[in-house]
């Protein structure tokens, strides 16, 4: 199996693993030290996964787009000159 195979085995492992302890937390509720152990070591192995998974060679990570700042000065209104309004027409024409 590769890596990328392998993580992804893992992190269905742990989904699992996160529903069996919320069932258990509804059997013993959430208030003993028991309990709060084991969703903190079940949490700490979720990152512990993550971090494994950001550093594993070769597997390819969405790329966010690269942000366009748009600037807070008003456009130039001669843009706008023989220009319809969408749905209404020409300013300088009457709807039939």
């Amino acid at each position: 199996m590769s890596v990328h195979d392998e993580l992804t085995s893992v992190q269905r492992c742990l989904e699992d693993l996160f529903r069996s302890v919320g069932r258990l937390e509804q059997q013993f509720g959430s208030g003993g030290l028991e309990m709060r152990r084991v969703k903190a070591d079940a949490d700490r192995l979720r990152e512990s996964v993550a971090l494994l998974r950001d550093a594993a060679p070769g597997i390819e990570r969405p790329r966010r787009p690269d942000l366009v700042s748009i600037s807070d000065t008003p456009y130039d209104n001669t843009l706008w000159t023989d220009s319809d309004d969408e749905g209404l027409g020409a300013h300088d024409r009457h709807a039939p």
